[in-house]
């Protein structure tokens, strides 16, 4: 029979594991990784995509750019938005990690008929042909993640402000 008393609070059969861990069972979730954000397109990739997206303070950052998909990542401020947009040949994926903001959407820029708040881990897909919008609602920029298909911006794309975006595309 286990004895609560014989063991450490956090016991574990391997020894070096409790080590290297630090007696924290879920380690990984207490320590925040530095993550270098650059474009790692075309090159297998695998990321934690919540703490990169919250590191990014960019308007846009391309994370990774293939010959069929994109990964970028965004930070809108407060009372801003990612301006009226629509992409004639691609689909659109977009996971909100931190922030809350509206949607819209419609299938011309003067009739957005869609329109949806969104907050922390929501998502939403915008069909290729949309026009769409997201406006910063809260009280802290909106950090997301966005996966075009296929790719919108050039390999390693990195625009600080919103106005640098705008005069670059």
């Amino acid at each position: 029979m286990y004895n609560y008393y014989q063991y450490p609070r956090y016991y574990h059969p391997n020894p070096s594991f409790i080590r290297q861990y630090h007696y924290y069972p879920y380690y990984p979730y207490y320590k925040r990784q530095f993550i270098e954000l650059k474009d790692y397109g075309p090159n297998p990739f695998v990321v934690n995509i919540e703490e990169a997206t919250k590191q990014n303070s960019n308007y846009r950052t391309a994370l990774w750019t293939g010959n069929h998909l994109q990964l970028t990542l965004m930070s809108i401020n407060v009372g801003e938005s990612i301006g009226l947009e629509m992409h004639s040949n691609l689909d659109q994926f977009i996971r909100i990690e931190e922030g809350q903001g509206v949607v819209l959407m419609g299938d011309t820029k003067d009739n957005l008929t869609f329109q949806q708040n969104v907050y922390d881990d929501f998502i939403f897909i915008i069909p290729a042909g949309k026009w769409h919008n997201l406006i910063n609602t809260g009280n802290k920029p909106i950090k997301l993640y966005s996966i075009y298909a296929p790719i919108q911006h050039p390999y390693g794309t990195v625009h600080k402000t919103k106005e640098e975006a705008e005069t670059l595309d």
